[in-house]
């Protein structure tokens, strides 16, 4: 599983830079997304289900959010 660390970035660069990293990943990788800005739980699954990836996994905590994406 490949690590892309986004904690820190606001909209809309954590769906840029997860869209730019997916497109580089080979069919059936596994992408996990730090993110923390609360916009991507929304923006994230709605990138995921507008390009055709599949969101395994949303975990939030106090201060982050992660998502494991399979391409």
């Amino acid at each position: 599983m490949i690590e892309l660390d986004l904690l820190g970035l606001k909209c809309p660069l954590p769906v840029m830079k997860t869209r730019q990293r997916l497109a580089r990943l080979q069919k059936g990788d596994l992408l996990k997304v730090l993110v923390s800005d609360p916009m991507t739980q929304i923006d994230i699954p709605h990138m995921c289900q507008q390009d055709g990836y599949e969101l395994i996994d949303k975990q939030t905590t106090e201060k982050n959010i992660i998502f494991v994406i399979r391409r």
